[in-house]
């Protein structure tokens, strides 16, 4: 530890430590203000400034963190566990196993990972998507597989948990505690795939603590700014930005 430490302070970068905070600023604002999108904002921003499999890990911990909060919140608990343990179990399993092998992907397909999730988060929150989805367990194994497969290689699963609750028509109070725990699920996972691919290491997991205090700041003063500036239009105008951010990098990822 105190290696990584030493390591980490004759290694700063006061130009990147200047980026970074501003992006896990504005990414906290926004899952502050919205509920949605820490994932989602930072890697649209990170990964013009680092490539994809040091910009992943860095995430880690406020993912923890926000949702460990999230579902700490939820009422019915056990009831939520109860009915999606299958959809969760298939995420961590999923989202494990295809981040053991981050390290060994292609840029390419890694950037257009993440630009294909952020174009169906945005897509599904703009347009209001609604698919025709049933409550079998099967639906369940296999939305909780892709979004495990989406989020090992992009640390962005909400996309397909959200298209799936939202085609449930599930009740606002249990969605945020069905989105809580479903996150939450994939994160201990994620973060031992990462280990096993040697992209989450001690000095890796310090800027992650780091970012972590950033991220809280930022969550705080985006929950004061909801009453004073109009959701709806924030709402938009972050989707949209997105939206083209997504675009641009699955065309960056397959030219």
């Amino acid at each position: 530890m105190i290696e990584a430490i030493t390591d980490l302070v004759q290694n700063f970068d006061a130009v990147q430590a200047a980026q970074l905070v501003a992006i896990f600023l504005f990414a906290a604002i926004v899952k502050g203000f919205l509920g949605i999108g820490l994932p989602a904002a930072s890697m649209a921003f990170l990964t013009l400034v680092m490539p994809p499999t040091e910009a992943i890990p860095l995430l880690w911990l406020s993912i923890l963190a926000t949702n460990s909060l999230q579902f700490a919140h939820a009422p019915d608990k056990w009831a939520i566990a109860k009915e999606y343990w299958i959809f969760a179990a298939a995420i961590m399993v999923c989202i494990f196993v295809t981040s053991m092998f981050i390290a060994e992907y292609p840029t390419a397909l890694l950037t257009v990972a993440i630009g294909v999730a952020m174009v169906l988060f945005s897509l599904n929150l703009l347009l209001g998507i609604k698919l025709r989805i049933g409550p079998g367990r099967g639906w369940h194994l296999g939305f909780g597989a892709l979004s495990g497969v989406l989020g090992g290689i992009s640390s962005i699963w909400s996309p397909t948990v959200a298209m799936y609750l939202v085609a449930r028509d599930v009740p606002k109070e249990k969605f945020i505690g069905a989105t809580g725990f479903l996150f939450l699920a994939g994160v201990l996972p994620l973060g031992a795939g990462q280990v096993v691919a040697g992209i989450l290491t001690v000095p890796v997991f310090l800027k992650s603590a780091l970012a972590l205090c950033v991220v809280l700041v930022g969550f705080r003063i985006g929950e004061k700014l909801r009453d004073r500036v109009s959701q709806e239009l924030f709402r938009k105008a972050v989707l949209i930005a997105f939206l083209l951010m997504g675009l641009r990098l699955i065309a960056n990822g397959l030219t």
